[in-house]
């Protein structure tokens, strides 16, 4: 529908669509400053206190993001201190892992390094929230700026955008990485992108052309040959990681669909590898911790330890700058959901 037809049909658009910021007001949320963005049958919540992360995204009231026992929150004195970091991750859409350390906490040259990192406590800077007419479409974007630096230390700097358009049923995050500091310095950077119920189900599939499939360790050993489909809960049940090495696109781009059948509903994700050559998958079918977790990275599922012993920790030099796109697209009807099939079979052609 064009600009005017729509315009007719309506008082306000924000009866359609809109930006605003909002605060929890309970619980462990208490003072958390977000974004609640509606495009249509599309709503999520930008995380304006937590690194611009996308918090619950729903599509016509179906829940597609995972929120984990710990449930929403600010931040808090345990955020960055070891594993305590799992009483505050909540999952939602994604959290951003990094940039110093991705997965297990470790210590480096006597400096302890948190699990998962410091990135996704930093609150945004520089906030802006707008929704405007750019010719025909009806843009809604938030955009600001975290940064993560240390007296003597690092000074890395996230500038993000995240933009979704009236009438489609998508979002783009874009993420610039600076170094505005005098030396290279260590970035490491892992999405950590969490679906859950109902999208995830049993039943549920991940479709990803992938070349080969490896169990992160023992407990996800002999559980590879079901790395596509999810099962039914199971009362204390390990969680698997498999690594994945995916095929990407004729522009570089790796997709990976996650379908539901049943709903007649999915998500497709799209993201650019050139920076992000590792890919993750983590699949939790234990009972109250029930989630598929997508993970594009620069690094190793065995974190910064890891690459210290490789000699192969990615740095950005001074002054230097990294982008990343990534594309959450809803599928809705038969159509869409065999169309992804079909897609991700030419690449694995």
């Amino acid at each position: 529908m064009d600009r005017q037809s729509l315009l007719k049909k309506v008082g306000s658009v924000q009866q359609l669509a809109y930006v605003r910021p909002i605060t929890y007001q309970e619980g462990r949320s208490s003072g958390l400053k977000a974004f609640d963005v509606k495009n249509g049958a599309l709503q999520y919540q930008v995380l304006a206190d937590k690194c611009l992360d996308v918090g619950q995204l729903s599509y016509k009231g179906v829940n597609f993001s995972f929120l984990s026992k710990p449930g929403l929150q600010g931040r808090g004195h345990y955020d960055t201190h070891g594993e305590e970091a799992l009483r505050s991750i909540m999952g939602g859409l994604f959290f951003t892992a990094g940039l110093e350390n991705i997965c297990a906490p470790c210590t480096v040259n006597g400096k302890e390094l948190p699990m998962h990192g410091r990135i996704r406590t930093t609150p945004a800077e520089h906030l802006s929230a707008d929704a405007f007419w750019e010719g025909e479409r009806y843009v809604l974007r938030t955009s600001g700026e975290m940064r993560e630096a240390e007296l003597f230390g690092e000074n890395l700097i996230l500038r993000r955008s995240i933009e979704t358009c009236w009438g489609e049923k998508s979002l783009t995050v874009t993420d610039e990485f600076e170094n505005q500091g005098f030396r290279p310095e260590p970035l490491l950077l892992l999405y950590h992108i969490n679906i859950g119920y109902p999208l995830l189900d049993e039943g549920t599939e991940i479709l990803l052309p992938t070349r080969s499939v490896t169990p992160r360790d023992e407990a996800s050993r002999g559980q590879e040959t079901r790395w596509n489909v999810m099962d039914a809960p199971k009362d204390n049940e390990p969680e698997y990681v498999f690594i994945h090495e995916p095929v990407t696109d004729k522009n570089g781009n790796v997709i990976v669909c996650v379908l539901n059948e049943r709903l007649k509903l999915g998500l497709r994700l799209s993201y650019t590898a050139a920076n992000l050559p590792r890919f993750m998958e983590w699949k939790s079918t234990a009972s109250g911790d029930y989630v598929v977790g997508l993970e594009p990275s620069n690094s190793s599922v065995y974190g910064r330890l890891y690459h210290e012993r490789e000699g192969s920790v990615h740095h950005l030099a001074p002054f230097a700058k990294e982008t990343n796109v990534l594309t959450f697209t809803v599928l809705d009807g038969t159509a869409e959901l065999q169309a992804a099939r079909e897609e991700i079979a030419r690449l694995l052609k």
